[in-house]
C-alpha cells in the first residue's frame, strides 16, 4: 500500500463522511483516514491509484462545496 496525504478545508464530519464516500468508491483504495481538526486526509492505496487521480475526485468536490483540496506535502 501506498500513504497518500491531502490538505482538505473539512469543517465538519459531513464534510469528513463525503470525503470518505468519494475515495472509497476508488478501486484500490484500501483506507481513508480522516482529521476534521486538522483537516488532513490519509489515504491508503494500491500502487496503481495515481494521487493525481484521487485529487481530481476531490477537487470537484471541492468547488462544488466551496472546499479547498491540495496534495500535502
Amino acid at each position: 500500500m501506498v500513504e497518500t496525504r491531502f490538505n482538505v478545508g473539512m469543517t465538519c464530519e459531513g464534510c469528513a463522511g463525503a470525503v470518505k464516500r468519494i475515495l472509497g468508491k476508488m478501486d484500490g483504495v484500501e483506507q481513508v483516514d480522516t482529521d476534521v481538526g486538522g483537516k488532513t486526509v490519509v489515504v491508503q492505496a494500491d500502487p496503481s491509484v495515481a494521487p493525481e487521480e484521487m485529487l481530481a475526485k476531490l477537487k470537484k468536490w471541492g468547488d462544488a462545496s466551496g472546499k479547498s483540496v491540495e496534495l500535502a506535502q
